[in-house]
């Protein structure tokens, strides 16, 4: 196997496959040119894109006149002159989001740290957060898309009113009784404006760190609902809500885990558990990820299979499904990350062209950093990139290595937790997270249960608002694969080795991903032995 850019005209030898890498550089750049635009700034971005349209100029001129190929080859000049290109081409359009979240009567008041009236659409649900400081009053902590913001009129004068651009972080202490100790011990405490409810926020501004995707964090002292959410943000709050009653009726771990498990809502999971999911390297299973997605797609996907339906339909039916799906769990920025990386694992794997892969990896990579370039500063998306990138290349391969004495769906099983571990442990341990000595183990064992708490706990929310006592049958299957997740995760963490020592900083980094290099070197090698080409 070739892991490198390779010239498509170059000969091949017989039996081997080469992993097309050629649209990699592309990604690298598009990632670089966000990232130097959201983290530095939007006039050092462009200038550097205008260096970067030279650069891609002359390398370009050069491979026509068959220069540099000596050393690079010709597709792989191309591949960085692309790159070049890319990166610039995404540094335009950030750059003007850069500069029109800077500009206006908003950046002005959080400059100042003045109060202000700031109207928008709550775009993250809230969630209860730790006290500013022991025995203050528990916060709550949601977002919402600023469309106006009014500086209160003060000495007679009125005050100043205008646009705003960008999300801001609302943070109000709430009074709820028992709110306190919701989070660390994983009550059912959820209040705060619906998700998708147009309001306004009266409080103090301040800045939000350099970098982030919020512009300002609010402290609330008063919120008034404008106007309620819309047809399908209220549709999809009755099916969280379902969630969350079926759970408070299941026992300990099945009910702290279904919403989480299902869609996303870790509102009712204690701090205990939360640490057992870290320690074995669970914690993806209550976070929406590409998983979610690629579950629902299967199950349509399957369904149209038995009912031979045309794949046009199957197609259709499963983009209506996926988006159903991003509608009840939250179109948050992860979330809608997490269906474009879902999608592009599934496809990788559904054509069984690996080699392909990593093209529909680095296009989707390029897209998400055109829409939104914040990506390119946080660590989920690193670690969704890494993860989808693992799956399809390492976690092929693994499968097509162990297919033959393990079985496929073994191999597969096997594969994929393997796959993930190496490729992201790595940025785990920028996460300030360790090694988890059980992980694989422990991924392998909650694996079967996965996709059973998943379905059955859609299927449960989708039956609860029309039929409550209908749901309650699934919901008690979903329940018990979920205990047994939380039983994993809370076993596996107990076992000596669980939480592995290992070096911090740069250093750490660089030798855990050489030690996760040299391990999948392992694993794929065989004297003499080449992937063939299917």
């Amino acid at each position: 196997m070739t892991w490198s850019v390779s010239d498509a005209r170059a000969p091949r030898a017989a039996g081997t496959r080469t992993i097309d890498l050629r649209l990699a550089p592309a990604a690298l750049g598009a990632w670089a040119a966000a990232l130097l635009a959201v983290r530095v700034a939007a006039d050092v971005s462009l200038l550097v894109a205008g260096a970067a349209v030279v650069v891609a100029g002359t390398v370009t001129a050069a491979v026509v006149r068959r220069r540099w190929t000596a050393w690079a080859g010709e597709a792989g000049a191309t591949a960085w002159a692309l790159a070049l290109l890319v990166g610039a081409l995404v540094a335009l359009p950030t750059a003007a989001q850069v500069q029109g979240r800077s500009s206006g009567l908003l950046p002005r008041l959080v400059a100042t740290g003045a109060a202000a009236e700031v109207t928008g659409r709550v775009v993250a649900p809230p969630q209860l957060v730790a006290p500013a400081w022991p025995g203050a009053p528990p916060r709550m902590r949601w977002a919402l898309a600023a469309q106006r913001v009014r500086e209160p009129p003060g000495a007679g004068a009125p005050g100043r009113a205008g646009r705003a651009v960008g999300d801001v972080v609302v943070l109000a202490t709430t009074d709820r009784p028992g709110a306190a100790d919701a989070r660390g011990a994983g009550a059912d405490v959820l209040e705060g404006p619906v998700f998708g409810s147009t309001v306004t926020v009266t409080g103090r501004l301040r800045p939000a760190e350099r970098g982030a995707r919020e512009v300002a964090v609010l402290l609330a002292a008063e919120t008034v609902v404008v106007q309620g959410p819309r047809a399908w943000d209220r549709a999809a709050e009755r099916v969280r809500q379902g969630v969350r009653g079926l759970a408070r009726a299941l026992p300990g771990d099945a009910g702290a885990l279904l919403p989480g498990v299902t869609v996303g809502d870790t509102s009712r999971v204690g701090d205990d558990l939360r640490g057992a999911l870290r320690t074995s390297g669970l914690t993806h299973l209550t976070a929406v990820s590409g998983a979610h997605f690629a579950l629902v797609g299967a199950l349509v996907l399957a369904l149209g299979a038995l009912l031979r339906a045309p794949p046009r339909a199957a197609a259709t039916a499963t983009a209506v499904a996926a988006v159903a799906m991003l509608v009840v769990v939250h179109p948050q920025p992860s979330v809608v990350r997490a269906a474009v990386m879902g999608a592009v694992g599934v496809l990788g794997l559904a054509l069984g062209r690996p080699a392909r892969a990593p093209a529909a990896l680095s296009t989707a990579v390029v897209v998400l950093l055109v829409l939104d370039p914040w990506l390119a500063a946080e660590l989920g998306f690193a670690l969704s990139v890494a993860a989808t990138a693992g799956l399809v290349l390492l976690g092929a391969a693994l499968t097509r290595r162990w297919a033959p004495r393990l079985g496929r769906p073994a191999a597969t099983a096997l594969a994929a937790p393997v796959a993930a571990q190496l490729a992201c442990g790595p940025l785990v341990l920028v996460a300030g997270g360790g090694v988890a000595g059980w992980g694989v183990v422990a991924n392998l064992a909650a694996a079967p249960a996965v996709a059973p708490a998943t379905l059955l706990g859609l299927a449960a929310a989708v039956i609860a608002p029309w039929w409550p006592q209908g749901a309650t049958v699934p919901a008690a299957l979903a329940g018990a694969a979920c205990w047994w997740i939380g039983a994993v995760a809370r076993t596996a963490a107990g076992l000596p080795g669980a939480a592995l020592p290992w070096l911090g900083g740069p250093l750490g980094v660089l030798t855990l991903t050489l030690a996760g290099l040299a391990t999948a070197r392992l694993l794929l090698h065989r004297a003499g032995d080449a992937v063939r080409e299917r």
